[in-house]
């Protein structure tokens, strides 16, 4: 077992990956962001420390893209393929090294052909691999990826690595010189017990924590105490709180996470909902409950908008029938309204999404520009093949808008 140094692979191709053939993708209070030629040109002025460390899930994604997903015994073709570098911290670092940030990795593959390409591959967007384990022998982890054209859903069948990272794989040297300067950690809540280790150390220094809260997971409630900021799928919030309703539900997270400071859940194609911890000021804020709230603000959607846009309330005393009162403020994100000629692949379009919100916690971006930002991001993502293909740089111009 190896710790890796500083790669020299900054301006390379990982060895495995394979080119492919994709469609040209077009550029393209009530909060909402309109094109123009000074905003596309406007000079953007990245986050002071942009140190950012991420501790999970890497692997090598091979992706078949299908005109539709195939019966049992079926024989058919691809109609395109990719090799690419995945899983949720891969992603979302690599995210966030194109939005500006400088990631640095905690995570283990093997020392076989498939590790050697992701780590080729996420030096080569910027991510410092110093801290990754190497082991000797074993499997690095890969995933089975099949995109179904028709439905534009995609199916994963993931091999983990092996063998499995340990927290003895990681030295305390290392785990301190990871966290040196860093101003945020996020965790995808794999390899749960070194995270533990890192959550821990992070949190007794006082560096904030984003836990990316996919499903229930062994770890996840001792992870979630450390957080600071939760990013969770669409089932999540019900599934962890057994609440009636989403809305209810993240009053319920809030209620029982005193150190966070927001939630969001993210919805697919009908954008996201946030939940922000409000400090009680001297005025009485007004009662309401927090599934009628949620509802006249998806009233307040322009429907006819395509860009993300953001639907935010007042500070509320926010009631959940059963679970209880919270105060807070609501923020209601919409997604871009992608043309489904242009609708390639949603594989990675939550990683996309989290690691904006990285980019956004370190720039401190009010969610009012936060949410429609990252929707974004995870739009232009989902034009291409696989999670990291079509991931913009910040110098793209259809962030532009968004970042002055």
């Amino acid at each position: 077992m190896v710790i890796l140094g500083h790669l020299k692979s900054s301006t390379l191709l990982p060895s495995w990956t394979l080119p492919y053939h994709s469609p040209t993708t077009p550029t393209t209070r009530n909060f909402k962001v309109k094109m123009s030629i000074s905003a596309t040109q406007a000079s953007i002025v990245l986050p002071e420390n942009r140190i950012i460390l991420g501790c999970g899930g890497v692997s090598v994604d091979l992706l078949a893209a299908v005109a539709s997903y195939p019966n049992p015994d079926d024989k058919i073709r691809s109609t395109s393929f990719q090799v690419q570098g995945g899983g949720n911290t891969g992603n979302a670092l690599t995210c966030a090294a194109r939005l500006g940030l400088t990631p640095r990795i905690i995570s283990k593959v093997a020392d076989d052909s498939q590790g050697k390409g992701i780590l080729e591959e996420l030096e080569a967007d910027g991510v410092d691999t110093s801290f990754m384990v190497v082991s000797d022998g074993g499997n690095s982890p890969f995933t089975y990826i099949i995109v179904d054209n028709q439905t534009k859903t995609r199916t994963c069948i993931h091999t983990p690595g092996y063998p499995p990272m340990i927290p003895s794989d990681l030295s305390q040297s290392n785990l301190l010189s990871a966290l040196d300067g860093a101003k945020l950690v996020y965790f995808d809540v794999r390899l749960h017990e070194t995270a533990a280790i890192v959550a821990e150390e992070a949190f007794r220094r006082g560096v904030p924590i984003l836990i990316d809260a996919e499903k229930k997971r062994e770890g996840l409630d001792n992870l979630l105490s450390f957080a600071s900021y939760v990013v969770c799928t669409t089932r999540f919030p019900q599934e962890w709180t057994e609440a009636s309703s989403i809305p209810s539900a993240l009053v319920s997270m809030l209620l029982r996470l005193p150190k966070v400071k927001f939630v969001i859940v993210t919805l697919g194609k009908d954008g996201c909902i946030m939940l922000q911890r409000t400090e009680m000021d001297t005025l009485l804020p007004e009662e309401m409950d927090v599934d009628d709230l949620v509802e006249k603000l998806n009233q307040e959607k322009d429907t006819n908008a395509t860009l993300p846009a953001c639907i935010c309330s007042n500070v509320a005393k926010l009631h959940a029938k059963g679970i209880g009162t919270f105060i807070g403020k609501l923020f209601v994100g919409t997604a871009e309204s992608i043309p489904q000629t242009e609708l390639i692949d949603t594989t990675g379009a939550g990683d996309a999404f989290i690691g904006a919100v990285l980019y956004s916690i370190c720039a401190n971006m009010p969610p009012e520009k936060m949410l429609p930002f990252a929707a974004q991001v995870a739009a232009i993502k989902c034009r291409a093949l696989g999670a990291r293909a079509g991931l913009p740089r910040y110098t793209d111009p259809r962030l532009a808008p968004f970042l002055v």
